[in-house]
């Protein structure tokens, strides 16, 4: 198995355009394969290894009943990391609900890290500020965390989206002009 996370982009290419043709085989070795890729890509987003992992099984569980839908028209990496950080986000507004069904009256005696690190503070920041640009201009939000979140050049994030390079490119400006006052700003 050691030697599927050293696929390159074209073998996962392959191997996923097999998987989504109904190759049971090849859709376990594409999951073995990229399973470290996704860990890395959600941790980006959460803060703690079993948010990171709960997202991470999640993102695995939408490669595996979406594969189909993967036609091969960007690179299947670009294809993950548009599913991962999707997971990643639903895994975060999964945590807000959570905690909001279970507020208590009084304070927690312990500081909960996820909003009390510095780094978490600049994370959770950035989720919240997400789930905001969501509700008003929600064709904003995936271009802008492919840009500035999963670090993918304006090309891959065109062709992922199957949307002109110009509109890719003015979309993530107005989504960083609508973020940036969202943001706590550290002084």
């Amino acid at each position: 198995m050691e030697h599927l996370e050293q696929l390159g982009p074209d073998e996962l290419d392959a191997l996923a355009l097999r998987a989504a043709g109904g190759d049971r085989d090849a859709l376990e070795d594409l999951l073995a394969a990229v399973q470290p890729r996704v860990r890395r890509i959600c941790g980006r987003m959460l803060l703690h290894a079993q948010d990171v992992e709960e997202a991470t099984q999640d993102a695995l569980l939408l490669v595996a009943t979406k594969i189909g839908s993967f036609a091969g028209r960007s690179r299947f990496t670009t294809w993950l990391h548009a599913v991962a950080s999707n997971s990643a986000r639903s895994t975060y507004r999964s945590l807000k609900r959570r905690a909001a069904e279970h507020a208590v009256d009084e304070l927690p005696v312990h500081a909960d890290p996820r909003t009390t690190s510095v780094i978490a503070g600049s994370r959770l920041d950035l989720l919240d500020a997400l789930e905001v640009l969501a509700e008003s201009h929600p064709d904003l939000v995936e271009p802008l965390v492919l840009r500035d979140v999963q670090e993918l050049d304006y090309n891959e994030i065109a062709r992922l989206l199957d949307t002109p390079l110009g509109t890719v490119k003015a979309r993530i400006h107005h989504a960083r002009k609508a973020v940036r006052p969202l943001l706590r700003v550290e002084g």
